[in-house]
């Protein structure tokens, strides 16, 4: 077994993965059915599909959307994390923590994409 991908639900699958290809330079695929990928440099994917298609997959019970409390963040691990949480914010990113280097040593830093997903971005971690 493999971890292939996360998806998350978002109001527009096809703007989210443009924002992707926009601030971070991640290769991008739009499926017309309200679903997109974005590859990572890995084998795993992060993937994006409207509140409609995900409420189609999901039982009855569990809605999409329409909340404001996290349910999903995203780690990436960036060598210029300064550069790439400023592409970010030029690309429509809310700032939430400007990048600071934390007393590990890692340089850490959150972001509010505009669909509402939460990025922390920040430099790999030296064990």
């Amino acid at each position: 077994m493999k971890f292939a991908k996360t998806i998350v639900y978002v109001e527009d699958a096809k703007a989210s993965v443009e924002f992707f290809e926009q601030a971070f330079g991640f290769k991008g695929t739009y499926h017309d059915q309200g679903y997109a990928e974005v590859e990572t440099g890995g084998e795993t994917k992060i993937a994006f599909a409207n509140y409609g298609v995900g409420q189609v997959h999901l039982p009855e019970k569990y809605q999409t959307g329409g909340s404001e409390r996290v349910n999903v963040e995203l780690s990436l691990v960036s060598e210029d994390v300064e550069g790439d949480f400023r592409r970010a914010v030029e690309a429509g990113a809310e700032p939430l923590q400007e990048p600071e280097k934390k007393p590990w040593g890692q340089i850490s830093s959150f972001l509010r994409l505009p669909d509402g997903t939460f990025i922390d971005l920040a430099s790999p971690v030296a064990y």
